[in-house]
């Protein structure tokens, strides 16, 4: 990073930032080739959703996809691809190996780097749960969104490390330490509006420009819930406020039960029963009952 960069604003980072080669996360790219070396035995027993998955499990990747069926779209006057599944198969098996092959692989970066992929990959798995159990006419869409929602974030890690690492501590110090004192940052442009100029610059379908955006509708509220429920996951958050979470996102799926809302949080054996246990609680206050003892019992 050169030292002018420090005192870039919004526009100069998009347009730096834009025209980037995108790289790949490792475990990708050894999937990739693992299915390679297989011949054509792997191949004949892979489907569209195992390649799906594979995308789901890498937030370069999937942007990747969208781009490259977006820029075919322009040219086909076609429909906006907003899912995983639509963007492999347009791109098909051929060409996502190439793509993947002609790829950097994402590696030797800070540790606040790793963190924010993992909240990516985590963010698209509990939004989309989250999406099904709404009955969500295409939850893969809801996932896209959440999946994507912190992409400025991640290329600053590989552009400018010093910098986004230095902006994330002053994160973590002003949510932690709020009412002590409160700490300026030296951007004058926050992650999320970087990841939404980025979106706009590269034309992303629109539908998943708004959801990312976070437009007041259960779908885009479902997608940001996601990505606050992964980064309190990763951050171990306390029961309290998990607890708090899952009823903003109960809000919202008034039909399904907390513990089910709470069943694909990748949690522990102890953080995952203290959390039924503050789930009972609130059912007994709720119904008037003395509450169950012990997690096992919610």
């Amino acid at each position: 990073m050169q030292a002018h960069q420090w005192t870039w604003g919004i526009n100069q980072w998009v347009e730096y930032l834009r025209d980037k080669e995108l790289p790949v996360l490792p475990g990708t790219a050894a999937r990739l080739a693992a299915l390679r070396d297989g011949g054509e035995a792997a191949r004949e027993n892979l489907s569209a959703r195992d390649l799906v998955d594979i995308v789901y499990g890498d937030p370069y990747l999937a942007l990747k996809l969208l781009r490259r069926a977006e820029e075919r779209r322009t040219r086909q006057l076609g429909h906006d691809t907003t899912t995983p599944l639509a963007a492999v198969l347009q791109t098909g098996y051929d060409e996502l190996q190439a793509l993947v092959a002609n790829s950097k692989v994402s590696v030797g970066l800070l540790p606040g780097c790793h963190a924010c992929e993992q909240r990516a990959v985590l963010a698209a798995v509990l939004a989309r749960a989250w999406a099904t159990r709404r009955v969500d006419v295409l939850p893969d869409e809801v996932a896209m969104a959440a999946l994507l929602a912190e992409i400025g974030e991640l290329l600053l890690w590989h552009c400018a490390p010093e910098m986004t690492d230095k902006e994330v501590a002053i994160y973590q110090w002003n949510e932690r330490y709020w009412a002590l004192q409160q700490r300026t940052s030296e951007m004058d442009f926050t992650f999320r509006q970087l990841t939404m100029a980025l979106a706009q610059s590269w034309g992303l379908p629109t539908l998943i420009v708004a959801l990312i955006k976070g437009v007041d509708s259960p779908r885009a509220n479902l997608a940001r819930l996601g990505h606050e429920a992964a980064k309190a996951v990763i951050g171990e958050a306390t029961t309290p406020e998990l607890l708090a979470l899952l009823q903003e996102v109960g809000a919202l799926l008034p039909a399904v039960d907390l513990l089910a809302i709470a069943e694909p949080l990748p949690l522990a054996d102890e953080p995952r029963a203290a959390l039924q246990a503050a789930i009972a609680a609130v059912k007994a206050a709720a119904s008037g009952e003395q509450p169950a003892q012990g997690g096992d019992q919610a």
